[in-house]
């Protein structure tokens, strides 16, 4: 295991399948054998697919894409059929796939690897305690193949189906991957680290800028909109513009209802841990301050809200979105959290509704 370990962080060439089991083991051991995407038995559905990758690419994601249905991608159509002016029902029909593919793109590209795809340091095997994450210098991506399918919005189980299990992975190798490609990457006031993060992430540069959110915790989304923030108690207006499934808290930290302003952008922060404001912790549990990283607690960027302890952050688990509950904050993929803090400037209006 070793061995290993040390190739992968040197950015040696592996099978996708050997990478993917030190990422996604339980998965992993359950594969059966490889079938081609557009083959009957593959768990990817290519309909679907392309419908998630030009989602994404609409502004209009529905969290990983995978090429599986499910209650993200329904709320994701929602949110183009109406910025579009479409009937909203959360299909597919004729007139939704004729907008989306207004956008001319496919729904997978070759890309060969360079050395900033799959570069470390990576940290595996990755620790669960806070104590012995508080450790490290860097909260970084398991392996190579995390990492390639954070930069491409998906899963490495997603990768693994798309390319075969026994397709190599690594510094000049050619693998299938969802096109969401940013056309642009003038990433204008970006600072340099927020512009290192958005290029990381594939973010698009060309996505319109924004005045205030609408945070839903009935449909679990956050829509982004360009004009004036709605009044107390009436319904948003201005052009929904974007949209991204959102974690809205839990029982014990429910989403805080009312309106709200973000006030300062971290990027790449730390986290500091503190036990009493965890529900699921115990309080005599020392306070840890963990280092900064795609996979810490807060993924990549943190959006501060006036509500005290509370933020709008990234994820080390994209899969998860709208799937577990947070500790009250509002939980973004890492490329859709990135994206947000493109379209909008610090100190626009958020507003949580039930």
């Amino acid at each position: 295991m070793r061995a290993v370990l040390i190739a992968i962080a040197a950015g040696a060439t592996l099978s996708a399948a050997a990478v993917a089991q030190k990422s996604e083991p339980s998965s992993a051991s359950k594969s059966k054998a490889w079938v081609a995407p557009g083959t009957k038995g593959s768990p990817i559905d290519g309909e679907t697919f392309h419908a998630q990758v030009l989602l994404d690419a609409a502004g209009f994601t529905a969290g990983v894409i995978d090429g599986k249905k499910g209650s993200s991608l329904i709320q994701a159509i929602k949110g183009f059929q109406e910025a579009k002016g479409l009937q909203i029902n959360g299909k597919l029909d004729a007139p939704t796939r004729q907008a989306l593919l207004q956008q001319n793109r496919q729904s997978t590209r070759m890309i060969r690897l360079a050395d900033e795809d799959v570069s470390g340091p990576f940290v595996y095997p990755f620790p669960k305690k806070y104590e012995d994450q508080a450790k490290l210098k860097f909260l970084g991506y398991r392996n190579m193949l995390e990492k390639v399918a954070e930069r491409y919005h998906t899963t490495p189980a997603t990768i693994v189906a798309l390319n075969g299990p026994d397709k190599l992975i690594g510094p000049g190798q050619i693998l299938k991957l969802p096109n969401v490609v940013p056309q642009s990457t003038d990433y204008s006031g970006a600072n340099d680290k927020q512009s290192q993060l958005l290029t990381m992430l594939n973010v698009e540069g060309n996505a319109p800028k924004a005045d205030y959110i609408v945070v839903d915790k009935s449909d679990g989304t956050l829509k982004v909109y360009r004009g004036s923030p709605p009044a107390k108690g009436e319904k948003p207006s201005g052009q929904l513009v974007a949209q991204f499934p959102v974690t809205t808290g839990s029982g014990h930290d429910p989403l805080p209802l009312g309106t709200w302003k973000t006030t300062t952008y971290s990027f790449l922060p730390p986290f500091n841990f503190q036990p009493d404001l965890f529900w699921d912790v115990s309080d005599d549990k020392a306070e840890q301050k963990l280092p900064p990283g795609p996979n810490g607690p807060v993924g990549v960027a943190w959006l501060d809200l006036t509500k005290e302890h509370y933020g709008i952050h990234g994820t080390s688990e994209p899969q998860t979105i709208q799937k577990t509950e947070s500790h009250g904050c509002l939980r973004l993929t890492n490329w859709d959290v990135m994206r947000l803090s493109l379209m909008l400037k610090p100190g626009f209006t958020a507003v949580f509704v039930a």
